[in-house]
C-alpha cells in the first residue's frame, strides 16, 4: 500500500511540475512576444517595427481592409494624402491615396496596401543600400501605377493589378551620392548594382504579392513590377 502511494505522489508531482514548467513556458513567450510584436501575429501592425515572422500574413490582411490598412499608417506615422474614390468605366478606384514623404521621383496615386508595401520596402532597402553602396537611396524612379488597361495591355482577358493602382513599375534607384541604378542597364553581371537590384527584389517578395523582374520575362526587363493583390500564401516571386 505504501509503495502504491509513494508512486502515486511521484507521478502527481511530475504532473504538477509538468503544468508548472508550461505555464512558465507560456508566460516568457508572452513576455516576448510582448516586446517583438513583429513575430506576434495578434499585435497591430506598425511598419516601424522591424520585419518578423508574423509581418507578411499582416499585410496580407491589409489587401481587403482599406480602413484598417490606414489606421496603420496612421500608427505607423506614415504621411499620407486620402483621396476620393473615382469611379473611371471599367476601373473604379475606391481606394486612392499618395505617400507624402517615400522619395518616389514622380507623384502616385496607389491602394493603400500598395503604400503600406512601398513603405516598409523602402525601409528594408536604406540600410542596405548603405551597407552595399555606401549611400541612402535619394529618389526611386518608376513607370507609374495606375493604367486603366488589361494584363499586357491585351483586349481581353484579365485586368492589370494597375488598373485600380494597386501595382507599381520601378525603373531605378537614384543614390544620395548620384549614382543611378537602373533595372534595364545594372540588373545582369556580377558587380555590386546587380546585387543591389535582385537584393532589392528579394526583399520585395518578402512583401507584396506579387514581384516580376528580368528574370521573369523580356516585358520585365526595364523594371520591377510590385503589385498588392491576393497570391495565395507566400505570392508570387520571380
Amino acid at each position: 500500500m505504501r509503495i502504491s502511494t509513494r508512486i502515486a505522489r511521484f507521478r502527481l508531482d511530475r504532473v504538477v511540475i509538468g503544468v508548472m514548467l508550461v505555464a512558465a513556458i507560456l508566460l516568457a513567450a508572452r513576455a516576448w512576444l510582448h516586446d517583438h510584436p513583429q513575430h506576434n501575429p495578434w499585435a497591430p501592425l506598425n511598419l516601424a517595427d522591424p520585419p518578423g515572422w508574423a509581418t507578411q500574413a499582416k499585410l496580407s490582411k491589409l489587401r481587403e481592409d482599406a480602413a484598417e490598412c490606414r489606421a496603420v499608417l496612421d500608427r505607423s506615422a506614415v504621411a499620407f494624402t486620402a483621396l476620393e474614390p473615382l469611379d473611371e468605366g471599367q476601373c473604379p478606384r475606391p481606394d486612392r491615396l499618395t505617400l507624402d514623404k517615400l522619395p518616389l521621383a514622380s507623384r502616385a496615386e496607389m491602394t493603400c496596401a500598395l503604400g503600406a508595401g512601398l513603405v516598409l520596402w523602402e525601409r528594408r532597402l536604406q540600410p542596405l543600400a548603405e551597407a552595399m553602396l555606401r549611400s541612402r537611396i535619394a529618389r526611386i524612379e518608376h513607370f507609374g501605377t495606375y493604367s486603366c488597361r488589361r494584363v499586357y495591355g491585351r483586349s481581353t482577358g484579365d485586368w492589370s493589378e494597375h488598373s485600380t493602382g494597386n501595382a507599381i513599375d520601378v525603373a531605378a534607384f537614384v543614390l544620395e551620392n548620384g549614382e543611378r541604378l537602373a533595372v534595364v542597364s545594372g540588373w545582369q553581371g556580377e558587380g555590386e548594382e546587380a546585387a543591389f537590384l535582385q537584393r532589392a527584389r528579394d526583399e520585395a517578395c518578402a512583401i507584396f504579392g506579387t514581384v516580376l523582374s528580368p528574370d521573369y520575362n523580356a516585358a520585365h526587363a526595364d523594371h520591377l513590377h510590385l503589385d498588392q493583390a491576393a497570391r495565395g500564401w507566400g505570392g508570387y516571386c520571380r
